[in-house]
């Protein structure tokens, strides 16, 4: 689930700025979230969410999940890191595209890349295993960190995940900025070897390597050049409250007409969303039109 507190607005997927209609109340949100789980406790799924307010839920979240992961953008990690770790928050992912101040700020459009390296050490600090850091590589601007990023790993647990780049507008010249996981690869073993590892179930759509003797792992996300959609077990709810069962779907549930109805009615709903779920995307088909959408507006 994906909220209006987002402190930055990340153009990892877009070059534009747009933000998100008629926003959710918290008490939506957390009506929202209370509906979530209670399916979740029927399908016995694992989550995530990213909204430490959603935490005080906790009680339920532990009778109710296998796993509670929280993705971030990192800058306030340094404050709340122990705060999420004993809220019962098991695992931690943060979107991290540069290690270069003004790229990092150029593609987040705000925060700042020391409080973002500051949050990941202290939320190791507080006991998160193994933090996971996204990033989506983007030609131009940071795929020349590949090998900084992969060189984390030799001396932290951290896993790295470079994504390729998914455009969310119908800008002509998207392809320009991709890099495709067999090129990520091909350039990180002109300087490592890199040993495929088994991936764990944890690890979602990411093909797992590691560099020999290294701590962390390295994985790479290939939603454009090999489909997953049809293994995906995501869902997402924007902040204005519509249900989408793929990022690439135009429509979309809204759930502002089912929130005061009973959890039956909202398992209905939910339930159409899923099976609902397409086999794969069109971003490669050349009559494919996407409608503009920024991650800021519907959370990664």
């Amino acid at each position: 689930m994906h909220t209006r507190s987002c402190n930055t607005r990340s153009c990892n997927g877009s070059f534009g700025h747009l933000r998100s209609p008629h926003p959710l109340s918290q008490d939506v949100g957390d009506r929202s979230l209370q509906f979530a789980l209670s399916i979740l406790h029927a399908a016995r799924r694992r989550s995530q969410t990213s909204s430490r307010r959603y935490l005080e839920l906790r009680a339920i979240v532990a009778d109710c999940l296998q796993e509670l992961v929280l993705t971030t953008n990192g800058t306030l990690l340094w404050k709340y890191a122990h705060a999420l770790r004993s809220a019962g928050v098991q695992r931690l992912n943060v979107s991290l595209d540069s290690l270069r101040p003004e790229t990092f700020s150029s593609l987040a459009r705000g925060g700042n890349l020391e409080s973002a390296l500051d949050g990941i050490a202290a939320a190791e600090q507080a006991g998160f295993p193994s933090v996971k850091i996204n990033t989506v590589v983007i030609r131009g601007m940071n795929d020349d960190e590949l090998l900084d990023f992969a060189a984390m790993t030799l001396r932290t647990p951290r896993q790295i995940r470079f994504i390729e780049y998914m455009p969310t507008t119908t800008a002509p010249d998207w392809s320009s900025a991709y890099v495709s996981g067999d090129e990520i690869l091909r350039r990180l073993r002109e300087v490592y070897e890199l040993e495929a590892i088994p991936s764990a179930k944890s690890a979602g759509p990411a093909a797992v390597y590691r560099i020999p003797g290294a701590m962390g792992t390295i994985g790479v996300i290939t939603p454009i050049s090999n489909h997953f959609c049809a293994s995906s077990n995501r869902i997402r709810v924007t902040a204005s409250g519509v249900i989408k069962g793929c990022l690439f779907e135009s429509g979309g549930v809204s759930l502002r007409p089912y929130l005061n109805r009973s959890d039956d009615e909202l398992r209905d709903v939910l339930l159409q969303v899923l099976r609902a779920k397409p086999n794969r995307h069109h971003l490669t088909d050349n009559t494919t039109q996407i409608a503009p959408f920024a991650m800021s507006q519907i959370g990664g």
